[in-house]
């Protein structure tokens, strides 16, 4: 077969159209912290990419640039669709997305989260997913209300000590 008929590849712009995986199927919640940080992270990958020189011929570049624009893609379809929610505009004394929450546990510990968007949590410092099973327990709970956190590892009852809007 002659090499005429074969379709060779364009030169490579960095283009990705490669599909993105599915949305959640939650509202995509982002608190006003979590808005900036999607931001920043937008322009810090785009600042990135545009470091690529297009139709880069080092293949490893292009690689990077393709990674890159489908994280851009992906970035700014979860902008598109975030609603951003004031944690300050909740009724004060219960426990809301954004809030941020003292608690005891029946063991005597004294634990603080804030519940965040799906993207922003990071349990280990604290900050739990609006969907995940504490935050669940916590969410429309007030001040010295006892909830119970459903665990795999057993349920652990927690008081609630003091709720802030930040």
């Amino acid at each position: 077969m002659s090499r005429a008929f074969v379709r060779e590849p364009d030169a490579d712009d960095g283009r990705d159209d490669e599909p993105l995986p599915p949305d959640s199927p939650h509202p995509y919640y982002l608190t006003p912290g979590g808005l900036i940080g999607l931001q920043k992270r937008l322009e810090a990958l785009e600042g990135d990419r545009m470091a690529i020189p297009a139709g880069e011929a080092d293949p490893g570049e292009v690689q990077r640039r393709k990674r890159l624009t489908r994280e851009l893609r992906l970035l700014e379809r979860k902008r598109a669709r975030a609603i951003v929610i004031d944690p300050t505009a909740h009724p004060r004394g219960k426990v809301a997305f954004g809030h941020v929450v003292t608690v005891e546990g029946d063991d005597g510990k004294i634990l603080r989260f804030h519940i965040v968007g799906e993207d922003e949590a990071v349990p280990a410092e604290g900050l739990i997913s609006w969907l995940s099973p504490l935050a669940q327990a916590l969410l429309g709970a007030g001040p010295q209300d006892r909830v119970i956190w459903r665990r795999p590892a057993g349920d652990v009852g927690l008081t609630i000590l003091s709720i802030s809007g930040t």
